[in-house]
This record gives structure tokens, C-alpha cells and sequence, in this order.
């Protein structure tokens, strides 16, 4: 819940970016690249990240909107549920699984993520660009 006086009670993130475009459709551009864009992951995977890390890090709104559109796009309705509530990975693809825990240590921790991690990621067969693009998300945060 965003407290500022300018916006009603119950804004959501979209308010917010409704709000302050200047600095918020250089975001939103940056999201719809990395969601849409060229990527090794589908565009099931990238949601599923999305409402993944959404779910831990609380954001209501952005789990329910990446949340629905992974199911729209064929992750399976309730598995983002079992991954985030539960802290059950098995529910995942195993191809996704490090995948997701890296983001899930990114996102908690950033600085408990590891050499290892990283190496679990190109071991399940994903490429630099992957591991990329699990991380540019956050990169504002984590710097």
C-alpha cells in the first residue's frame, strides 16, 4: 500500500505508476522487454518467475497478475500457491527449479546467492542470458 496523500485509499502499483509516469514507463518498458522479449526462457517461465518472486517478496497485486497470466499461459493453477506458500520447488518443472530457488535467494537475500547457484542454473541447461535475466529485475536493488 503506497501512502501517498495524492492517490486514494486502497492504490494499487498501477495507481502509483499512473501517478508518476516519467519515471515509470521507462519500467514498464523495461518489464514488457524482459516478459515479451527474446529470451531462453517461455513466456510461461518468465511469469512464473515474476509471480514467483512477487509471492516473496508480498506484493499482492503483482503475484496476482503474473500469477494469472502463468496459468493463462499454461503453468498449472496453483502451483505459484504450492511454490511461494508452501516453499515447495518440486511443483516447479526440475529444468525450473534452480531457476526459481536463484531468484528466491535474490530476492531474500541477495547476498546469499552463490557461485553455485549459478552454476546449478547452467547445469539444468539454461545459458548466460537466463541467468541474466533472472537477475535484471532486481539489479536496482541488489547494486
Amino acid at each position: 500500500m503506497p501512502y501517498l496523500p495524492s492517490l486514494p485509499a486502497g492504490a494499487t502499483l498501477l495507481d502509483v505508476f499512473k501517478e508518476f509516469p516519467d519515471t515509470n514507463a521507462p519500467l514498464i518498458e523495461f518489464h514488457e522487454a524482459l516478459l515479451r522479449g527474446s529470451s531462453p526462457f517461455s513466456e510461461a517461465e518468465r511469469e512464473l518467475i515474476a509471480a514467483y518472486v512477487s509471492g516473496l517478496n508480498r506484493c499482492r497485486y503483482c503475484r496476482g497478475v503474473h500469477t494469472a497470466t502463468a496459468e493463462r499461459l499454461g503453468v498449472g493453477v496453483g502451483v505459484v500457491a504450492t511454490l511461494v506458500d508452501d516453499g515447495d520447488l518440486s511443483a516447479a518443472p526440475e529444468r525450473m527449479r534452480p531457476v526459481l530457488s536463484y531468484a528466491g535467494k535474490l530476492t531474500r537475500a541477495a547476498d546469499g546467492v552463490s557461485k553455485a547457484d549459478a552454476d546449478a542454473v547452467f547445469a539444468a541447461g539454461w545459458d548466460e542470458t537466463a541467468l541474466y535475466q533472472i537477475v535484471a529485475p532486481q539489479l536496482p536493488s541488489t547494486t
